[in-house]
């Protein structure tokens, strides 16, 4: 079928809050390209959200993804368990940055891991009360719905939220909350909203995702660490968008020495295939009572296949290095941009977890939502898939694939060019 026709069945039969806006489809993929049901070749800079690191259909990932499909697709771990999941477990507890011994349960998606991080904090803790921060992402279900800290367009039409979540400032300087204001509002949080003897735990993301890819300093998240360990509350890095090699570290949290009491990952763990992980302190892991953890696909066979054959990729073809070198890059090319645009400002990365804001007035830092919405519209139509993210709506994120290829990148960052240019014109061109 072609895009036309597929866009008619998705108008007629996919929900609308379902539905992607975007009328091409996905025919196949490689590594950073797509083409589409008409057959368009796209570059990718989204990589799934942050799912594909090391690409679409790595050849080692699909190769075991095919002879396990030999073997067994499902039992449910928790009816009759299979070496894949022990493996996968035994591999991520080995690698995660987390205090003491580490105990593994795998799920499905992002979301799902952070609602089991909370269940087993709140069980390890015996108290209630979650804190998260502004601007964090943690997913769609209820729970992390409440814990989100942007209401549109995530919990907009859906009615009461879970209690016993609480927010707290995240540091963003450029947008004028200090580190010290923000550890003064978590400190003022603990003080008037949530009483630290009924605290379970403190959940944040190294780097933020949604909220706009803006990473919390060494000194921030240790001075979180001490806050736990003073109260007895649990620190849960959410690691989902910027796990698995996307900063130049396998997790984020390794850039800051800090270790954790949780951490949770999805997304490029299984390079398109659907499984998360909650990794935590044995004794915190252990806290709830047999058959408290799972759920009917948790672990499947097929996706814990792919994560073992994800984490051997990370050794044999040194993703990590690249990653920092595909940060350089762009680090580089945001540069120029702030040189040659006075719409592009605060170009910022931690290896490969890169973005930049668009704004009206540098001086002022005032966010252009409409610009970047037209640029990643400009960009798809010119074979590009670019994405928007933040707070404010006008941080372009770039997701490509770490192993994206240097002609295909240079390519991907000429069309960001071009559009800008065809947008807003340029430094150059305006005084020509």
């Amino acid at each position: 079928m072609n895009n036309a026709q597929l866009n008619e069945l998705k108008q007629r039969y996919v929900a609308n809050g379902a539905a992607s806006p975007a009328t091409q489809f996905a025919d196949r993929a490689e590594n950073a390209l797509i083409w589409d049901a008409d057959g368009n070749r796209i570059v990718d800079f989204a990589g799934g959200i942050g799912v594909l690191n090391i690409g679409h259909r790595h050849p080692k990932v699909v190769q075991a993804v095919k002879d396990q499909l030999d073997k067994v697709m499902h039992t449910c771990q928790t009816v009759m368990p299979y070496e894949g999941y022990v493996k996968v477990a035994e591999k991520l507890s080995q690698v995660t940055p987390v205090r003491g011994h580490a105990k593994v349960m795998l799920a499905n998606s992002g979301a799902e891991a952070l609602e089991n991080a909370v269940k087993v904090a709140r069980a390890a803790t015996g108290k209630n009360n979650v804190i998260c921060f502004d601007g964090g992402y943690h997913g769609r279900t209820f729970m992390t719905m409440a814990m989100n800290g942007k209401v549109a367009p995530y919990a907009t039409d859906f009615g009461s939220m879970p209690g016993n979540v609480f927010r707290a400032p995240y540091p963003v300087p450029y947008h004028g909350v200090s580190e010290d204001e923000a550890l003064r509002g978590l400190k003022m949080t603990l003080k008037t909203d949530a009483n630290p003897k009924d605290t379970a735990a403190i959940v944040l993301e190294p780097v933020l995702g949604e909220g706009g890819f803006y990473p919390a300093s060494t000194s921030f998240l240790k001075a979180i660490r001490e806050i736990c360990d003073e109260h007895g509350i649990l620190m849960i890095i959410d690691e989902v968008q910027s796990g698995f090699g996307r900063t130049g570290k396998l997790f984020a949290i390794e850039h800051s020495g800090v270790e954790p009491d949780i951490i949770t990952m999805a997304k490029s763990m299984a390079d398109g295939m659907p499984i998360s992980a909650v990794v935590g302190t044995d004794k915190v892991m252990d806290a709830s009572g047999a058959n408290s953890l799972g759920g009917t696909y948790t672990g499947s066979p097929v996706s814990c296949a792919a994560t073992l054959a994800v984490l051997e990729v990370f050794e044999e073809e040194d993703i990590l290095g690249k990653s920092q070198a595909l940060g350089d890059k762009l680090a580089k090319r945001f540069a120029k941009w702030q040189q040659d645009f006075d719409c592009v400002d605060n170009g910022r990365n931690m290896g490969a977890m890169a973005a930049i804001d668009l704004v009206s007035d540098k001086a002022n830092h005032t966010p252009d939502a409409d610009l970047a919405g037209a640029l990643c519209k400009k960009a798809r139509e010119k074979g590009l898939i670019l994405l928007s993210c933040g707070l404010y709506g006008n941080t372009i994120r770039f997701l490509m694939p770490v192993t994206i290829e240097d002609e295909i990148l240079e390519e991907g960052l000429a069309i960001v060019e071009e559009s800008l240019k065809e947008l807003v014109g340029s430094k150059s061109a305006a005084t020509a």
